[in-house]
């Protein structure tokens, strides 16, 4: 299966939650806030700096968790901007 190249628009969709996730997490370890979702810290490295733009619900669900967060403000934080 072949997956379909992300637009410009998804990565950058991305790129903005992997810096709301990691000012979010603040002055925590990665790894203390990776265990705590039951993630890999590589995982978690990988949405912070954008090489994961993609993550699956139930990852950003688990680590909305983990640092206080609801969905809505990830979601709105992370919406698209522009046009």
């Amino acid at each position: 299966m072949v997956r379909t190249p992300l637009t410009p628009e998804e990565r950058e969709r991305g790129e903005r939650l992997g810096r709301f996730l990691r000012e979010a997490r603040g002055g925590r370890s990665m790894a203390d806030v990776a265990a705590a979702a039951g993630i890999s810290a590589e995982t978690l490295r990988k949405i912070e700096t954008g090489r994961a733009p993609t993550p699956a619900f139930f990852t950003v669900a688990a680590l909305a968790g983990a640092l206080g967060l609801s969905m809505d403000e990830l979601a709105g934080r992370c919406a698209f901007v522009g046009a």
